[in-house]
């Protein structure tokens, strides 16, 4: 009997370190602007409610309710800040709406064919790609016939970007946000349904303090990008960062854009290698002139991101 006491009191031991570690990062989460090691823990919000799970079910188990309704308390927390993602249906639309399709698809992948396979099968109008090297961009020549109209800036490394579409695009220029000198590309694209303004765009990771800094300094740099456009804008790109991030609610207030994940849940895109800790950091932001009908991440082209698609009109 000692001994099934002991063995009790030492599971419950580790269930409560389990806890205060999750509240923890649950705080840190909330407390990114102050600084950027505590914006990582961000991210995470899915995966806290699933290892909230396991020490819930032992402490009901074991009859603990104040440790059982603690752990709770941390689920609802994490739950709420994801619940908004699957609120929101999606309009109905009249007649075939676009498409446009966000692919990082790694400097260092070579998977063409893969590329090329995911490219052709889902028919995007509008393709921003992200990562592309000077040989990518070779590569990827034989796209011309059907996507004629392209801005690229192609370069070694992971930040070259290339712009899509089979409709013409207009005052299309390659642009440097915020400090990082990395491209970024801001198009108008003329589709039958209405002119929509592209801002392609992949800010630096968040690796330390600097990366952290130049990131921000660019996610900030965008609302004034996005007010001096004069068409509704789909802003597209791996913009290194989470729904659950306080840079990306900044992003999205001051901006006016509208997440396009909203209706359609949790759509987790990296890194692909690693199921438990993907997240959702490749994003298609929108005005809330443009309606999104769907939003996919599809499978895997051989790089560490999903490709992501929207389907979408402009009212």
């Amino acid at each position: 009997m000692k001994k099934k006491k002991q063995k009790t009191s030492r599971l419950i031991g580790i269930v409560d370190v389990i806890t205060v570690a999750l509240a923890v990062v649950t705080l840190f989460g909330f407390l990114g602007r102050f600084h950027w090691f505590l914006d990582l823990f961000s991210h995470f919000r899915v995966q806290y409610m699933q290892l909230c799970l396991v020490p819930f079910f032992i402490t009901m188990w074991k009859r603990r309710n104040k440790r059982a309704a603690a752990l709770v308390i941390l689920v609802c927390i994490n739950y709420a800040l994801v619940l908004p993602l699957y609120i929101g249906k999606p309009a109905s639309v009249t007649g075939k709406p676009f498409r446009a399709m966000l692919m990082n698809i790694n400097a260092g992948n070579g998977n063409t064919e893969q590329v090329l396979g995911s490219i052709r099968q889902v028919e995007p109008d509008i393709l921003l790609l992200a990562e592309v090297t000077p040989k990518w961009a070779r590569e990827l020549e034989v796209l011309n016939a059907t996507y004629p109209y392209r801005i690229a800036k192609p370069q070694e490394g992971c930040f070259g970007i290339m712009l899509l579409s089979k409709y013409p695009l207009e005052h299309g220029e390659v642009v440097q946000v915020g400090q990082a000198d990395e491209p970024s590309i801001v198009a108008e694209a003329f589709l039958p349904q209405g002119v929509v303004s592209i801002i392609g765009t992949h800010p630096v990771a968040p690796i330390g303090a600097a990366g952290s800094r130049e990131r921000n300094i660019q996610l900030a740099a965008l609302p004034d990008m996005v007010h001096q456009q004069q068409h509704p804008v789909l802003l597209i790109g791996d913009l290194n960062t989470s729904p659950w991030s306080s840079h990306f609610t900044q992003l999205l207030n001051a901006s006016g854009l509208k997440n396009s994940m909203k209706g359609f849940g949790h759509q987790p895109s990296w890194p692909a290698s690693h199921f438990f800790l993907r997240i959702p950091i490749d994003h298609v932001l929108h005005s809330p002139e443009i309606t999104i009908h769907n939003r996919m991440v599809l499978q895997g082209v051989g790089s560490d991101h999903f490709p992501v698609i929207v389907d979408f009109s402009i009212r």
